[in-house]
């Protein structure tokens, strides 16, 4: 039972939930703290399992779609389903079941969050498709991301708010431009099959100049929201650190030296997003 399970936290790589729900608590907060909604247990620990279900849905969906160009590129040749570990059905029913479970936990958030979710889905799943046909399917990724702070809020409140938008678009440059840099190792592969990306388009050295220009935009995001947000001095020090985790892993990757990619992308995002939601959050709760 626990190597199943093993197996499938693998396969949607489970640890990378540490980019999207750190801004979906930060959603969560701006909700209970900043537009002064009541703080109950209920809607948090469903918005966390929404955030589970979904994402668990879109990454097990990428793989089981992918499964096939997955097996020929070395790189991924090792992931679960190519390499029989987990059977491609077994991987569809988890998707199935875990879209499923996800549109239950919003039928029990509220009525909004239950019309939207299957927009929700179709965003998180549609960017699998995306890579066969346009070079900006980063930014889908980025917008799939992107909804954790807004359906937080949603979740709470039944409505939209400037706040939350302007951490959703945050959200999406960053995204965005991180796996710009992560698709920087598969830009020869990508092109022998047809498959699109910035980098595979642009080439690597401009790859990376989109990628900046759009953390430059994330940069840009945070000041905005500290500012918008009339947030205090803890802020700002999580906002600090956000920018200097951007500037860090544009320090880290060079076109002729990807050997550090994994850092820029795992280590340096993960540092960046937990800081930043931890700062903000603090913020709110300290100056309340």
């Amino acid at each position: 039972m626990i190597s199943t399970v093993n197996k499938y936290l693998s396969l949607v790589k489970f640890a990378h939930t540490i980019f999207a729900m750190p801004f979906a608590m930060t959603g969560f907060f701006l909700a209970t703290v900043k537009a002064g909604h009541p703080f109950s247990w209920q809607p948090f620990v469903l918005v966390v399992l929404c955030m589970v279900f979904a994402r668990s849905a879109a990454m097990a969906f990428n793989r089981w779609l992918d499964a096939d160009i997955d097996k020929r590129n070395p790189r991924t040749a090792q992931r679960e389903i190519p390499a029989g570990i987990i059977a491609p059905g077994n991987a569809l029913f988890f998707v199935i079941a875990n879209a499923a479970l996800f549109m239950l936990c919003t039928w029990f958030i509220n009525r909004i969050c239950f019309f939207l979710s299957p927009v929700a889905l179709a965003v998180v799943l549609g960017y699998s498709y995306t890579k066969r046909f346009t070079a900006l399917c980063h930014l889908v990724l980025g917008l799939g991301l992107s909804l954790a702070p807004i359906g937080a809020f949603l979740s709470v409140t039944g409505y939209f708010a400037v706040l939350p938008v302007l951490v959703s678009v945050l959200v999406l440059c960053w995204v965005s431009g991180f796996d710009i840099i992560y698709a920087l190792q598969d830009v020869d592969f990508d092109r022998s099959q047809a498959l699109n990306s910035i980098p595979a388009w642009l080439g690597q050295a401009n790859g990376l100049r989109v990628s900046e220009l759009l953390h430059a935009i994330a940069a840009a995001m945070v000041i905005s929201i500290g500012l918008v947000g009339h947030f205090s001095w803890l802020y700002w020090i999580g906002a600090g650190v956000f920018i200097i985790m951007l500037i860090s892993q544009h320090l880290l990757v060079k076109p002729n030296d990807l050997s550090r990619v994994n850092l820029a992308f795992m280590t340096t995002n993960g540092i960046a997003s937990v800081v930043y939601a931890v700062f903000v959050i603090a913020d709110m709760l300290v100056t309340r």
